[in-house]
């Protein structure tokens, strides 16, 4: 059941991914994050009000520290994810961006977990794949912009995957209300020095709120997976979000990859799911 409930994550994220980088190819990506970040936090602020009123108030803990930085890495991550998917191609983002598994995989070795031996197996693979499927773009064929701003999201997935998972074991629900405000804080921030909402206006809301809420809800299965089991695991199988985000990509946009890049992207695709046996 968690097994499902991290693919189900993945399915979320790759389908909201796609339609956050289609987005951000008209307004700025720290736009579209900032505000999908600040309607999903308006959701869950209402969440935790209604179950302030119920008699159930919030309890501080150990998740405060945690849901902060996945506040921060996550936030980080997205802005490169969909200016990457709005100026490169997404076929070829998108798998990259998924390596970010390998930080929790590491990090979660490191506290004590134990996967197995197809692991580093899988890592090889999904490692020889990134750079098939980013060749053309590293060879200088095409800018390597969006190659680089993938391989910093990855990072920064990776952290806020990890840091998701040690928060929601305190409290998922404010674990999830934690990161989105801290993000929604800095985005705040950035928004005022600024003087600009990055030109968004009222008839984007619904659709923000889409990809907003569809990430959440990708978060919060990602969380109940990972912390009722190995984050190592769930994370595997959350990273194989690229697949909707490619079928998204060659369905509406008709995106076709080189041969290379077809091979490679099978291989990261590979390598994330042999990670997981």
């Amino acid at each position: 059941m968690l097994s499902l409930l991290a693919l189900a994550s993945s399915a979320v994220w790759g389908t909201s991914d796609f339609f956050g980088g289609l987005v951000a190819k008209r307004l700025p990506a720290i736009a579209v994050v900032g505000v999908t970040q600040g309607l999903a936090f308006v959701l869950l602020s209402t969440i935790v009000l209604v179950r302030l009123a119920l008699g159930h108030p919030p309890e501080w803990g150990s998740w405060v520290g945690w849901a902060m930085l996945a506040g921060v890495a996550g936030a980080s991550g997205l802005v490169a994810f969909y200016t990457a998917l709005a100026s490169g191609t997404m076929g070829v983002v998108a798998p990259i961006a998924s390596m970010g598994v390998v930080v929790p995989v590491a990090l979660g070795v490191a506290s004590g977990e134990t996967p197995s031996a197809w692991v580093w197996v899988g890592i090889l693979v999904a490692v020889a794949g990134i750079v098939l499927a980013s060749g053309p773009e590293l060879s200088g064929a095409v800018s390597p912009r969006p190659v680089l701003l993938a391989g910093c999201a990855a990072l920064c997935f990776g952290m806020a995957l990890f840091s998701l998972d040690r928060a929601a074991r305190d409290s998922l629900l404010m674990a999830l209300w934690g990161m989105r405000a801290t993000s929604v804080t800095l985005f705040v921030v950035v928004a005022l020095v600024l003087r600009s909402v990055g030109g968004t206006s009222r008839r984007d809301l619904p659709q923000l709120a889409l990809i907003g809420w569809a990430d959440l809800l990708a978060n919060a299965l990602f969380a109940t997976a990972s912390s009722r089991g190995q984050v190592s695991i769930a994370a595997v199988l959350g990273s194989l979000y690229p697949v909707a985000t490619i079928l998204l990509a060659r369905l509406v946009l008709g995106e076709r990859l080189r041969r290379v890049q077809q091979v490679g992207v099978l291989c990261a695709l590979a390598g994330a799911a042999v990670i997981s046996l």
